[in-house]
């Protein structure tokens, strides 16, 4: 058995904005610990999948700096999509290489490279249950998340037996409102977190049976390189709706391990250290009577008396001062921002 690690490094991270950039996006930035976030997404891997055996997906813009940045990952193991085409797209092609090197039996995890994990060693036990359940079963599997809030900003999956322990998943559903996320928190529904795990051979052969857009790209998969392939992509789709959506062979398998997707500035205050009053502070900051504040400093000095819920961001000349409700909008700012003074973002 040969086990292979796919992580999704693409994505320019426009709500981590101003400091987030196309050029240095929030995965190649040390938002969590010191270290970047792609980083500590390939570390956690590490004791069960040898870099040899790690694809890093990509946009072209990226390639040559997480090249840089993870030097014992094989070059042509950074894999540059020419065109954003979904995640459906980019896993496919990423099954279609493993089974090319190590064949269709060979175990895939997919992993993105943006989150932050409380309990490391369970979050790799979990996943190895999920390939031996993967194996037995030739299923896809999805570890969904056991909710710690009623969150509306993630989707949820519906196991077919919300008892606990691996099931059937009964249905996907989409970002809800925050009473039906509470609903089905209580009803045992699990957040979907976009881990998978399968064999390459068993998830090849549902992308065919069930993902007519990518049916070229796969014909045409033969000839060897990704810019044929993303180029012969329909319409750009996730894998959720492409594929786990319409196939009846999708098995859940619960994650208890302090999983979070670090989506913009407020999410820091779940999984960075706080000081008593409940602040998240990087860089040179002095607070007076604040609490439940996000501040991140490059450059120069921040000062804050008597506010709270705030997010405040300097990078050079600029600041980015929201509330911490309102930093999930960034993109609608930077919309804005763009549209009276270009090149400010």
């Amino acid at each position: 058995m040969s086990r292979w690690v796919v992580v999704l490094a693409g994505g320019v991270g426009s709500r981590f904005w101003p400091v987030s950039t196309p050029e240095r996006p929030k995965q190649l930035l040390p938002l969590v610990t010191e270290k970047p976030l792609l980083v500590e997404a390939v570390d956690r891997l590490r004791p069960i999948v040898d870099p040899a055996h790690t694809l890093i997906l990509t946009s072209d813009a990226l390639a040559s700096s997480i090249r840089a940045l993870l030097r014992d990952v094989p070059a042509e193991n950074v894999i540059a999509e020419p065109r954003p085409a979904g995640t459906a797209a980019a896993l496919t092609w990423a099954a279609l290489a493993i089974a090319e090197r190590d064949g269709p039996e060979a175990t895939m995890i997919s992993v993105h490279a943006d989150w932050a994990i409380g309990d490391d060693e369970a979050f790799r036990a979990t996943l190895l249950e999920a390939e031996s359940i993967a194996k037995s079963s030739h299923a896809l599997v999805t570890v969904g998340i056991v909710p710690t809030r009623a969150d509306p900003g993630f989707g949820y999956i519906q196991p077919a037996r919300p008892a606990g322990g691996a099931s059937k998943v009964e249905q996907f559903v989409e970002k809800p409102t925050r009473a039906r996320a509470a609903e089905m928190r209580d009803k045992g529904y699990l957040w979907n977190s976009g881990i998978f795990v399968w064999r390459v051979g068993d998830f090849l052969e549902e992308v065919k049976a069930h993902t007519p857009e990518l049916s070229n790209a796969i014909r045409t998969a033969s000839r060897g390189t990704p810019t044929q392939f993303f180029s012969s992509v329909v319409m750009p789709i996730s894998v959720d709706v492409g594929v786990l959506e319409r196939s009846s062979n999708v098995i859940v398998v619960p994650g208890d391990f302090g999983w979070d997707d670090i989506g913009t500035w407020a999410a820091l205050a779940r999984v960075r250290s706080k000081d008593e009053f409940g602040n998240v502070t990087s860089g040179d900051v002095h607070l007076l009577d604040c609490s439940d504040n996000v501040v991140h400093v490059e450059s120069g000095e921040v000062v804050m008396f008597g506010v709270n819920d705030l997010v405040v961001v300097t990078k050079g000349k600029l600041t980015l001062v929201t509330t911490t409700d309102k930093a999930s909008d960034l993109k609608r700012l930077m919309e804005s921002l763009s549209a009276s003074e270009p090149g400010t973002t």
